[in-house]
């Protein structure tokens, strides 16, 4: 056979063949090393605020190459995000720790959070718990995880909240139907059961510029629903360039994101009444992607109550809030937070509150049970209510918002709403949320899953939900 000249091709070629046939046995005896991915997971205890903040944690473990993992399976490292406004919650993060070392026990533990800040050395005693992150170190955790070896006890980094002062973007865009912005965090708000600025420090906010970006990467895959959120968004532009000076104000805010392109709803998580103003809700009446739907924080309908919580309203101007809400958009849903049980709260002023809430033009409630927290000053008032008697308030007042949001439900029969149905399968039903909250389910179709669909509700079901004829 006559040879064909490669030139230089030739020669490497050859010399590549005699480096393989010398090493074939090392090869066969001697695989090459498969690098093992290390599997995280995560849980998110507590608010929306959490929520987005684990997604973007997440993320920045997706950047080094971790393989992400459902929280119920087995991984190499666990991430508990926790949450310590109340005391169930405390007793939740246990219960987790507890759960995930059944599934690995080798398993390497982090806590990072609110209580994470408020109570790290207590943290690190949990039988399990390697590593304690506070409110700033949170954000840089896989900076800590160089060895994922089981300590003998956690090690903490936390600094003290006074410097906490930086603010960390976060949105969170696991759900293809909604995601959460965090657009402000902290609060300079003194209430005195609260522990949430001693976990989270001063107010601070995100820079306008910074938020309509993130928002756009959200509408970029898709996602239908924007829920801001933060821990006092009604105080959004303080501590925008790191001064205590408004740069922009909520309304700016509003105003800015409305005529932001391929987002079909923005849902406000929860407003403080003080700071919900009327030319906001005037906005949001005429606005294209703002919602009929406001969540805002009552606490107690007795003056006395709110007094002594160091609120910054009486009770006089969250009547005027709802007044102008529904003035300006009769179908609007209007959810209210609610404290039973703080101290000094009699049976009379208890149903001051009952009857205050009774007779307000609102949709539902979220009922909270005072529970002591270290270090605020509700922790150490006079006129303690035993705990039976906050069940008690509690049970009541749970009962009253079920009455409430029936009755709102029913004032939506026979209206035409747009629904975003969301995408699971439950129990051979799609649910979804009208834009004014109403929820709804129909009959499983995989086709509706994270779409928009105009509705026509016709009625309440034996579980609650209100059943809907597509438009």
């Amino acid at each position: 056979m006559d040879r064909i000249e490669l030139g230089n091709q030739s020669s490497i070629f050859v010399s590549k063949l005699t480096f393989f046939s010398q090493n074939l046995d090392s090869l066969t005896t001697n695989p090459p090393l498969i690098v093992k991915k290390t599997r995280v997971a995560f849980h998110t205890l507590g608010c929306k605020l959490n929520f987005s903040e684990t997604a973007s944690i997440a993320r920045d473990f997706s950047e080094e190459h971790y393989i992400r993992v459902d929280f119920d399976e087995s991984a190499d490292v666990y991430v508990i995000n926790t949450c310590s406004v109340t005391e169930n919650a405390d007793k939740r993060f246990k219960a987790l720790v507890a759960k995930v070392l059944r599934q690995n026990p080798e398993a390497f533990v982090a806590a990072i959070g609110c209580y994470a800040q408020l109570q790290p050395e207590a943290l690190a005693e949990v039988t399990g718990v390697d590593l304690v992150l506070g409110a700033s170190e949170k954000f840089k955790l896989t900076q800590y995880l160089d060895d994922l070896t089981k300590k003998e006890e956690g090690i903490v980094h936390s600094c003290e909240i006074e410097n906490v002062t930086q603010y960390t973007s976060s949105f969170s865009t696991s759900d293809r139907t909604r995601a959460f912005l965090k657009v402000q965090d902290g609060c300079d708000y003194k209430c005195t059961y609260c522990t949430i600025p001693l976990a989270r420090g001063i107010s601070r906010s995100d820079a306008l510029e910074n938020v309509i970006d993130n928002a756009k990467k959200i509408s970029a895959k898709d996602i239908k629903e924007i829920v801001l959120t933060g821990v006092n968004i009604g105080d959004f532009g303080k501590g925008e360039f790191g001064t205590k000076k408004h740069e922009h104000t909520f309304l700016d805010l509003v105003k800015s994101l409305d005529v932001v392109e391929g987002i079909n709803r923005i849902r406000i998580s929860s407003i403080e009444p003080n700071l919900l103003k009327d030319e906001t809700i005037q906005f949001i009446a005429q606005s294209n992607t703002f919602v009929p739907h406001f969540h805002v924080p009552l606490q107690s309908g007795s003056d006395l109550i709110l007094k002594r919580m160091r609120r910054r309203y009486l009770s006089q101007l969250y009547v005027d809030r709802v007044h102008s809400i529904k003035k300006a958009m009769p179908h609007a849903c209007i959810g209210v937070d609610v404290i039973v049980g703080f101290p000094g709260e009699t049976d009379e002023e208890f149903l001051k509150t009952y009857k205050f809430l009774a007779d307000l033009d609102i949709s539902y409630l979220h009922v909270f049970t005072y529970s002591e927290r270290p270090n605020t000053a509700a922790a150490e008032m006079s006129g303690v209510v035993p705990q039976n008697i906050r069940a008690k308030r509690s049970k009541m007042l749970r009962g009253l918002s079920l009455k409430k949001r029936h009755h709102f439900y029913e004032s939506q029969l026979g209206t035409e709403r747009e629904v975003l149905f969301e995408g699971e399968n439950k129990k051979g039903y799609i649910n979804g949320f009208t834009e004014n909250y109403v929820k709804v389910r129909i009959p499983w179709d995989p086709s509706l899953v994270n779409t928009l669909h105009k509705v026509l509700l016709k009625e309440i079901d034996e579980e609650g939900f209100v059943r809907v004829e597509l438009l």
